[in-house]
């Protein structure tokens, strides 16, 4: 089941997130983070009046997505960047897809002009998930972020709703 995010879902959405942070390559965070700090993230999007989804199937949250506002200045605010997260054990099942067509069912909507995915690259399943929603390559930096000593490339993809 696709359903809104609650303070409830913190832990389990933590624990998925900082997978990512401690194991990937796949967020730049480099230290994991408290459940304060990503109950402000969730706050912070829901202030915006911006959608942040879960998948919970049997009790249990298998993925989330959201969608953030993109830059601060107000002649941006008609662009997020959508993000999505499965449990480690969950790729490659269809869940990423499910959440990212009811995130851009409500992204529809609501007014906006784009949505924008920013990906670590290589990343050929996050690439062919923001591909099947018409997002399509707008942007490539050669080696902006370090990580596990090494360094590492970013692109954006981009879709006009």
């Amino acid at each position: 089941m696709i359903r809104e995010v609650t303070a409830n879902d913190v832990e389990a959405i933590l624990a998925i997130y900082n997978h990512y942070i401690s194991h990937t390559i796949v967020s730049f965070e480099e230290e994991v983070i408290s459940a304060k700090d990503l109950l402000q993230r969730v706050e912070a999007v829901h202030a915006t009046g911006l959608p942040w989804l879960v998948f919970e199937a049997e009790g249990k949250i298998l993925g989330y997505a959201y969608a953030s506002q993109w830059k601060a200045r107000s002649a941006y605010r008609f662009v997020v960047e959508a993000s999505v997260y499965l449990h480690p054990e969950q790729g490659g099942k269809g869940l990423g897809t499910i959440l990212y067509e009811a995130l851009f069912e409500r992204l529809k909507k609501q007014n906006l002009q784009a949505v924008i995915g920013c990906i670590t690259l290589p990343n050929p399943a996050s690439v062919a998930l923001h591909e099947k929603f018409g997002m399509e390559k707008v942007g490539h930096f050669a080696k902006v972020g370090r990580k596990f000593d090494a360094w590492h490339d970013v692109g954006y993809w981009q879709v006009m709703l």
